[in-house]
């Protein structure tokens, strides 16, 4: 349920974008949706809405998620105030490098890398398994950011505001079946007698 709500602002910005040229009448008031520009202001509008739903429903809010939303606010802002869609293409490969980079500097600051503080409290992970699966999260994050930039300068906007939202989901579910995979075989160990599985 968390994952869906956090994927609203961004069904939300696709939705809007495909209305463009429409009118919405609410009551005497009305406004024709502007392309990117209405959808980036959906976007943001839905980010500002998803941050206390999800405080009130977990509790707390993830850094991952406080980036992600700063992000879009930055970018979001940025393009409605220049009329220039290129900061909200740029936001998806600005986060992403970031979160490259934080993942590859955990590598060699402190004890435990990124990943290991994130997920350590819950799997009982060798730490050399735990590096590696860092270094994937790294080119994970590197390469999505790369092909952003592909998209949204080779192909039309309306190509890119598509890859938006399903590059969004399948990468997601991508990297998360990679990393299960990694972990699998501490994952089948048995907790109650302590004994994991050396692969």
């Amino acid at each position: 349920m968390k994952q869906f709500i956090e994927f609203i602002p961004i069904i939300l910005f696709f939705t809007i974008y495909q209305m463009d040229g429409s009118t919405i009448d609410v009551m005497g008031w009305s406004h024709t949706i502007n392309g990117i520009y209405s959808a980036t202001q959906a976007l943001m509008l839905a980010t500002l809405v998803m941050l206390p739903i999800l405080w009130l429903m977990t509790g707390e809010l993830e850094k991952r998620l406080l980036w992600t939303s700063l992000a879009v606010f930055v970018f979001g802002g940025a393009t409605l105030f220049f009329k220039n869609e290129l900061f909200i293409q740029w936001k998806p490969t600005v986060f992403n490098w970031g979160m490259a980079l934080a993942f590859a500097v955990s590598q060699f600051w402190g004890s435990r890398n990124l990943l290991e503080r994130l997920m350590g409290a819950q799997l009982q992970i060798p730490r050399p398994v735990w590096r590696k699966i860092c270094w994937v999260w790294v080119a994970h994050f590197t390469i999505v950011g790369s092909l952003n930039l592909v998209v949204a300068y080779r192909f039309s906007e309306a190509t890119w505001v598509a890859y938006k939202l399903w590059s969004g989901l399948g990468f997601t579910l991508f990297i998360m079946v990679v990393t299960a995979v990694l972990m699998g075989p501490w994952l089948k160990a048995d907790p109650a007698s302590g004994e994991q599985d050396t692969p």
